[in-house]
């Protein structure tokens, strides 16, 4: 009897203890080593993180899943989200009477297309008005919708020699939360704010002036915002 109590409160103590799901990345971690304590191959700990693309790049504080229950429960959660902002925009198509037929609609884009915005706005202008954030995350969603640029948030953030915080590393710093909230502000209700932007620039410290002659669209704080 005295067995049974004892396995069945051990079975017990196993059902409620709370499993390890996600690991918070400290300094001179690698993906191969959070892998290796975490009992798994590297392979797998890739599949259970695809918002993570590089493996040799990850920062000090990033979440890495680590446990599939975690990884689903992400995955449904950014599911969630992606349907409720295909539900607010036929909502609001709904309510539109009439719309041009060759209005640009910008697709749905993945929490780690998100995550990268953000953490460019956080880049480039962590300094500047919080309307000047929002400002740098229209024109990244200008250039997509321009034939002069590529077709994606992460080509278009990539592309060679367009954003200083590519090449300087900055862009693997995480995003503050002013960031990414003036991203989803620029997806949504502040669309427009830098319209026709393609460009942007701090005349006062840029070394090279070749965007002085084109036209101005808009200054926000130290940005001035070029067509």
């Amino acid at each position: 009897m005295k067995k049974l109590i004892a396995a069945l409160t051990f079975a017990i103590s196993l059902l409620f203890t709370t499993p390890t799901l996600a690991h918070t990345v400290q300094t001179g971690d690698t993906m191969a080593k959070i892998a290796e304590e975490n009992h798994l191959t590297l392979q797998e700990l890739a599949e259970l993180n695809p918002q993570i693309e590089n493996l040799d790049l990850i920062y000090v504080g990033q979440t890495v899943h680590i446990n599939k229950i975690e990884a689903d429960s992400a995955a449904s959660a950014t599911l969630a989200s992606l349907e409720a902002r295909v539900d607010v925009a036929k909502i609001r198509s709904d309510q539109t009477t009439t719309e041009p037929a060759n209005a640009v609609k910008v697709p749905p884009f993945s929490q780690s297309e998100i995550d990268l915005l953000a953490r460019l706005v956080r880049a480039e202008a962590e300094t500047e008005p919080y309307e000047g954030k929002v400002a740098v995350a229209c024109v990244v969603l200008n250039r997509l919708e321009s034939p002069k640029f590529p077709d994606t948030i992460k080509e278009v953030i990539y592309q060679k020699r367009q954003f200083q915080p590519v090449s300087n590393g900055q862009i693997n710093k995480p995003a503050d939360e002013d960031s990414i909230k003036a991203v989803y502000e620029a997806l949504n209700d502040k669309r427009t704010l830098a319209q026709d932007s393609l460009f942007f620039y701090n005349p006062v410290i840029a070394t090279s002036r070749w965007l002085d002659s084109r036209a101005t669209t808009i200054a926000i704080g130290d940005h001035v915002f070029k067509k």
